[in-house]
């Protein structure tokens, strides 16, 4: 396609029908359907525009087993611009993560397993000497343009015996480096009503729709205090669905309490893109929107949102002299069986389906 080219026909979610002209990577112009132009046209009747996806909780780091996959098949092929792996790599091994994405179309940005070893075993925090603030240091200075947080997965099988102490050393660690952290949450111990107080403002709780004894809402469905305090002092509630962690029965009652997520991300990896119950972003954000959230809401979690928690607000708009990076999709009205992460099957009426991006200024269809 050539440097300079038109996407006609298109509509925001507002319904009102533009063109958007792309140039030289940038976006040149939003205008009026049907103006006269000389450039390429692609026709993008039928079809939204947003600007591009943003998932906030991926795993992309192709070598690990389960929790890996190649950036540009959870990226640009499902219609998201840009991804952000959630502690895939500590620090022996970000460099790799950053080289494997190399040749990749997909913008990456990428959390640090606060233990080096990453997830190349998945109780990264049972040996508190695989912590290091010297190499975390080390690593968020070398990749500092990569690099937007630090994550901890407080869990069971993560931390062992080792309770909340990886939360406390990875707060400490944060705060001096000033980055938030993204905290994955899960079976207990530790008590769920131990992890998030030490959690501080525009930190993110991940999985926060989980169904496992240890979650957010007590045995009589009312949501746990340090919920609710936790979205006073202005905790990010991002969804990071999973092969376990999203229930429809816990984001009814959620909603149900008016308990919003903040982003709305999948938790992808190659297991759970080829099998289920995640597939994809557009799966995830088809999930909410059976539940009853606007569709304005619901990708609103997968763009603004997202961006202004990266602090990079061009990600989230279109605007003319922004990097081109848009989401082309559509909302069929067609039965889709929708599965969570507890099996439960529900049979929703309407779907979104990604058709095309452009991901720095460059178009394909998915």
């Amino acid at each position: 396609m050539s440097d300079c080219y038109v996407l006609r026909n298109l509509s925001f979610i507002s319904n009102q029908k533009i063109d958007i002209m792309i140039e030289a990577g940038k976006i040149a112009a939003i205008t009026s359907v049907g103006e006269k132009k000389r450039h390429h046209v692609v026709d993008c009747s039928g079809k939204y525009v947003s600007s591009g996806w943003i998932d906030l909780h991926v795993h992309a780091f192709p070598e690990f087993t389960p929790y890996g996959d190649e950036l540009d098949e959870i990226g640009v092929k499902q219609g998201v611009t840009t991804v952000v792996d959630a502690g895939s790599c500590g620090a022996d091994r970000m460099a790799d993560l950053i080289k494997s994405t190399q040749h990749s179309k997909t913008n990456l940005f990428a959390f640090l397993n606060i233990s080096q070893i990453g997830l190349e075993r998945i109780d990264e925090l049972s040996n508190m000497s695989w912590v290091s603030e010297e190499k975390i240091q080390k690593t968020v200075d070398q990749y500092k343009d990569i690099i937007v947080g630090l994550k901890a997965r407080i869990s069971s099988s993560v931390v062992k015996n080792n309770g909340v102490k990886p939360l406390r050393i990875a707060k400490e660690i944060s705060n001096n480096l000033s980055l938030p952290i993204m905290v994955h949450i899960g079976s207990g111990p530790p008590n769920i009503r131990d992890i998030v107080p030490l959690m501080q403002e525009h930190d993110i709780l991940t999985h926060y729709l989980h169904a496992k004894s240890n979650n957010l809402f007590d045995s009589d469905g009312m949501p746990l205090q340090v919920l609710t305090d936790a979205i006073e002092r202005g905790i990010h509630l991002d969804v990071g669905h999973g092969t376990s962690s999203f229930s429809f029965k816990v984001a009814e009652i959620a909603k149900d309490f008016g308990i919003k997520f903040n982003t709305i991300s999948t938790d992808i990896y190659r297991y759970n893109r080829l099998n289920g119950p995640v597939y994809s972003l557009a799966h995830v954000l088809s999930k909410f929107l059976y539940l009853g959230y606007p569709l304005e809401e619901v990708i609103a979690a997968a763009t603004v949102n997202a961006a202004k928690w990266l602090n990079r607000p061009e990600l989230g708009r279109i605007k003319i002299g922004d990097p081109a990076n848009l989401t082309l999709f559509t909302v069929d009205d067609q039965p889709v069986t929708l599965i969570d992460s507890e099996g439960d099957k529900r049979i929703a009426n309407r779907r979104i389906q990604t058709k095309g991006v452009v991901v720095n200024g460059e178009f394909m269809e998915c």
